[in-house]
């Protein structure tokens, strides 16, 4: 399991619903908070890992000695938002592009735990941010995609670079077509 960087497809795959919480899924879900830590990250969404389904991992503290700040959400929704702020968002599928994201101040999020059980959270500041961005990744949303005109400027040269980057991977054969890579996504969620 590994971080995917843009431009690959399957940030921009919607996931489907987990049907079944098994220990294939929590084995993920442990795997995806490891690797969080491991890049000083503070959430990520399955699809980040190539993984179809709507599964995320936060830890607002970013301290893997801090398990009580750990949530894992299966298939999350967000039902209600309320007020607005601004603040600079990074993803570790865009690394070292920061910009400002204005996101809703407090959110409730209805989701399943990893013993299958129904919760609803209602968080704010920091980790209402960190479930709106991890939410939006399961819906092929990009942070980037919320972006005022002028943050989006301001990192376009870096998001250029990426893709260059990653243009330049595939042409020496280190990562797939994108339409081979699409297809292993559908292969994977029809297994799930």
């Amino acid at each position: 399991m590994k971080i995917l960087q843009y431009p690959h497809p399957a940030l921009r795959h919607p996931a489907r619903p987990v049907t079944a919480i098994n220990e294939r899924v929590r084995t993920q879900a442990r795997q995806m908070l490891e690797l969080m830590y491991e890049a000083k990250g503070l959430g990520l969404a399955s699809n980040q890992v190539g993984l179809p389904y709507q599964l995320i991992v936060i830890n607002s503290s970013a301290d893997p000695a801090k398990t009580e700040d750990e949530q894992i959400l299966i298939n999350p929704v967000i039902i209600e938002r309320r007020g607005s702020q601004e603040g600079e968002e990074g993803c570790l599928s865009f690394p070292d592009v920061f910009a400002k994201v204005r996101r809703a101040k407090i959110v409730k999020t209805k989701a399943y735990n990893l013993k299958g059980e129904a919760m609803e959270i209602t968080c704010s500041d920091l980790k209402a941010r960190l479930v709106q961005h991890e939410v939006d990744h399961l819906n092929g949303i990009l942070y980037i995609d919320k972006m005022g005109p002028i943050a989006r400027l301001a990192v376009r040269s870096e998001i250029k670079a990426l893709e260059r980057k990653y243009r330049r991977a595939q042409e020496k054969g280190e990562i797939l077509p994108d339409a081979a890579l699409e297809k292993a996504l559908q292969a994977l969620e029809a297994e799930a």
